[in-house]
């Protein structure tokens, strides 16, 4: 007889934020009245099952995870432990001699076809990814007897996103079987702010920057701010301390899903540390051959959330152009590798453990790479601040113009162009002070050097949190000037 457990019994002790429209979508699978498959990835950290037990909560609710892959682990061990935990959560002893996962599926359908359930296998691609059979057996148990009960929810959960795409999203084994498949991505700003306030922290506007500067918007790092400490000692504590939770996390996190792909996998994100780069850049500079396998080691770098691919695009046509640049997209991967990385050893040995973040060389040049980071991973709050709908934006990015011999060269941090023939060059800036006029001359050098096609007009846009100079808003420039740190608000 099932010993079921609700999911009070070990609800996680931090506050739930933010993922309103992911539950409405799994709430709804509810009322359908009809058996679903659920697929939902994300990066590690970003609370997939902290969602699924918000969603579960209340619920009859069985979790199976499976174990975090090694050199020496093996698909009778994951057997093993699903086993182990069907056991513990069921009650049905006798199982770990089991050595086909079609037998274990079945077990568990049987023991829930007549229940209201919730299902998880969390980290799918660890479970299921030694075994070549895993999913067709999942796929056969699911055909034969999990959907034939109309209240069950079956969730496939995982952080290697590339792995779930390619083998269960793009499967033909699962093709019409889906109900509702989420991608987690970070927090907005307005959910990081209500985090850190649910949990007791009262620091300035400057200081939750700060903090979102290193962790963006992942849950679990914004769970490791102390709010009885200043944001410059918790990031001396997690990052700089021998046994800082951010000093090793990088090791953890890229081992744990790219496994023997780790030393390429490393050496791209590496060579992107000091800003975005185009596909041949990085080839060039890694000395790995250009296409092949390098195009997918960098697709499943964009997929499990710590790449992204910008395009520059035609002003004239508003199309896509093949020119592309790289740039990290995870803000505590660009971190970790700008000012952990270089210094782990001495960090290891704890040389570093009286260091604050201020004492670091070029910090506050870290710090605008890290804003600007920030805030192209939230840019829909730029078009919320200027009142632009999506469906009026023809394209957007950080824009790139290559010099030749009819143009010059010029990088825009971040432009918008709409349907109505206007282009927001929007320059972000993050300084201690406020800014100073000398922005105007930067903005203008770029408007300059850029090829704007007849009747296109430029609307220059300043980006900031810490306020500018009294004679930058009366030079009447910019046609808007944002602080970013209304984000947090609204």
């Amino acid at each position: 007889m099932a010993i079921w457990r609700k999911i009070e019994n070990f609800m996680n002790d931090s506050p739930f934020v933010g993922r309103g429209q992911e539950l409405q979508d799994l709430r709804l699978l509810i009322a359908r009245k009809i058996a679903a498959l659920v697929v939902i990835k994300g990066r590690r950290r970003i609370g997939k099952s902290r969602l699924i037990e918000e969603f579960a909560k209340g619920k009859n609710f069985l979790r199976f995870e499976g174990i975090a892959p090694t050199r020496r682990t093996t698909a009778q061990m994951q057997r093993e432990e699903f086993a182990r935990q069907l056991n513990n959560q069921l009650g049905l002893p006798g199982l770990a001699s089991l050595k086909d996962w079609g037998d274990l599926f079945t077990i568990v359908a049987e023991a829930t076809k007549k229940e209201e359930v919730i299902i998880l296998f969390d980290e799918i691609t660890w479970m299921g990814s030694k075994d070549p059979v895993f999913l067709g057996k999942l796929k056969v148990v699911w055909d034969q007897a999990f959907q034939k009960n109309p209240n069950l929810i079956l969730i496939l959960c995982g952080s290697l996103s590339s792995w779930i795409e390619k083998n269960i999203i793009g499967s033909t084994g699962f093709l019409g079987r889906i109900s509702l498949k989420l991608t987690l991505d970070d927090l907005s700003l307005h959910e990081c702010n209500q985090l850190l306030h649910a949990r007791g922290f009262k620091g300035s506007v400057q200081e939750k920057f700060m903090a979102l500067t290193v962790t963006g918007g992942v849950p679990w790092y914004l769970e490791q701010i102390n709010p009885a400490i200043t944001v410059s000692e918790n990031i001396r504590k997690l990052c700089f301390e021998p046994d800082g939770l951010f000093v090793e996390e990088f090791r953890y996190i890229f081992h744990d899903l790219f496994g023997k792909r780790l030393p390429i996998c490393k050496k791209i994100v590496e060579s992107l540390r000091d800003g975005p780069k185009e596909y041949e850049e990085i080839a060039e500079q890694i000395g790995y051959a250009s296409g092949g396998p390098l195009t997918e080691y960098l697709e499943d770098l964009i997929t499990s959330g710590f790449l992204e691919r910008e395009h520059t695009w035609s002003l004239q046509s508003g199309q896509e152009l093949k020119p592309s640049k790289y740039r990290i997209r995870d803000n505590y991967l660009r971190y970790y590798l700008k000012y952990i990385f270089p210094h782990l050893r001495k960090i290891k040995k704890g040389l570093f453990r009286n260091m604050t973040p201020f004492d670091m060389p070029g910090w506050e040049g870290v710090m605008g790479l890290q804003f600007e980071n920030l805030v192209l991973n939230n840019r829909r709050a730029i078009w919320k601040a200027l009142g632009l709908r999506p469906e009026d934006i023809i394209f957007e990015n950080p824009y790139f113009q290559s010099k030749n011999a009819k143009q010059s060269g010029c990088q825009i941090d971040y432009m918008i162009q709409t349907r109505f023939k206007n282009l927001y060059i929007c320059e972000i800036k993050f300084s201690h002070n406020p800014i100073s006029v000398e922005v105007i001359g930067e903005v203008t050098e770029k408007i300059d050097a850029l090829k704007i096609p007849k009747g296109f007009a430029c609307l220059p846009i300043l980006v900031h949190i810490n306020g500018v100079k009294k004679a930058v808003s009366e030079a009447g420039f910019f046609a808007n000037i944002l602080d970013f740190s209304d984000s947090l608000t609204r």
